[in-house]
């Protein structure tokens, strides 16, 4: 069976799949040498001189020869496009059904908060509701995803039919990773989220990595019941919605208590820290689970207080420039690599960085580093 992988950005699940004996295939936006040196693959702007969008994979993909699909993101706010690919193929991962029903935001986030879990007031387009003018308010697009389009409510309106407006909760940004059957679940791993970070060229709510684990999970006042909840979270999700393979939750931790901002029924960035620091093959795992019904055997608290720390950063660019001479990125452990003298565009990713260390401040600080020479050799 080969297997197409296709999304934004695939090269980390690709790298999964090939590790554990899969045979793929790779279709996504960029052109990455480390993505072409893995497996068979495609690139929608050098193969098929096009901008990415979701239905642009669909129409590139029936020129390729696959039996099933697997998606990263952003196919997860296109349940019709993914319905295009499960015509004539399997779906390796959620359904474009399942897909739809956990992404609607007017539904999920009342079914939730009826559960008793903590999630953001939000209010959408056509509704009749105010602003209240003392809190702080999001402006968020409806297909959300790595804090693309979000900014502060500067004035007090209703949001178009395209966006939300949502309670902004001050805490910690984090993100959970567990593997399900559409019954059962198991949790493998809880990250902090790198948000905006000027480092690394963002700002705003933009993602730009994520470091495992997250420290408030190892802290014996708070770490039994951040993963207390982040489960049953996880074991509602599974059962309501009967999701299957591997998926991610956004959170905002405060104290002990986790608030719900988001469902990504896919695999997520997060993951390819977990897959380092656990050795969990996680495309295993989630083909395993969707086509199979089998879930790892793996304890999450086992492995939090005997491993190291691990980090991952994307760095993008700060104004548009040639990429330098990236030979030796690779073995340095830099992914996601461009091509010498490829032009990078501003506000574009650039590459991504891998790192780990003996603690939390230490994979931090090594991510920064790294970050820095990067831009040096970038810009000179």
């Amino acid at each position: 069976m080969k297997i197409l992988i296709a999304g934004i950005s695939v090269r980390a699940m690709v790298e999964s799949a090939v590790h554990s004996g899969y045979r793929v295939i790779a279709l996504d936006a960029f052109d990455d040498q480390d993505l072409k040196s893995l497996a068979e693959s495609h690139s929608l702007r050098r193969d098929f001189h096009v901008r990415y969008s979701p239905k642009a994979l669909y129409k590139a993909s029936r020129q390729l020869a696959f039996d099933s699909v697997a998606y990263t993101s952003n196919l997860e706010n296109h349940p019709e496009t993914l319905s295009l690919f499960a015509c004539c193929h399997r779906i390796v991962g959620n359904s474009p059904q399942v897909i739809e029903a956990v992404r609607r935001w007017k539904t999920l986030f009342p079914r939730l908060a009826q559960a008793g879990f903590w999630v953001p007031e939000t209010i959408f387009a056509n509704e009749n509701l105010e602003i209240d003018p003392s809190r702080r308010w999001l402006l968020k697009p409806v297909l959300s995803g790595g804090g693309h389009g979000i900014t502060f409510l500067d004035r007090e309106k209703l949001p178009g039919d395209q966006y939300m407006v949502q309670e902004h909760i001050p805490g910690k940004p984090c993100s959970a990773a567990f593997v399900a059957n559409g019954h059962e679940c198991v949790l493998i791993g809880i990250t902090e989220q790198l948000i905006g970070m000027r480092q690394f060229g963002v700002k705003g709510f933009r993602y730009c990595g994520n470091l495992l684990p997250l420290p408030e999970a190892l802290n014996p006042a708070t770490g039994k019941n951040i993963l207390e909840q982040v489960r049953r979270l996880a074991a509602l999700l599974t059962r309501e919605y009967g999701l299957t393979g591997v998926n991610g939750i956004d959170l905002i931790l405060r104290g002990d208590q986790i608030c719900v901002t988001e469902v990504n029924p896919r695999y997520s960035a997060s993951m390819e820290l977990v897959e380092r620091a656990y050795k969990l093959p996680v495309f295993h795992l989630h083909a395993r689970a969707v086509l199979d019904g089998m879930l790892p055997e793996f304890v999450l608290e086992a492995r939090l207080r005997s491993e190291m720390s691990f980090g991952k950063a994307i760095l993008f660019a700060e104004r548009d420039v040639l990429a330098p001479d990236t030979r030796d990125w690779l073995a340095r452990g830099i992914r996601d690599v461009p091509k010498s003298g490829e032009k990078l565009h501003k506000g574009g990713p650039i590459c991504t960085i891998l790192v780990s260390s003996a603690n939390h401040d230490g994979a931090f600080a090594e991510l920064i580093r790294q970050a820095g020479m990067l831009k040096e050799e970038i810009y000179g």
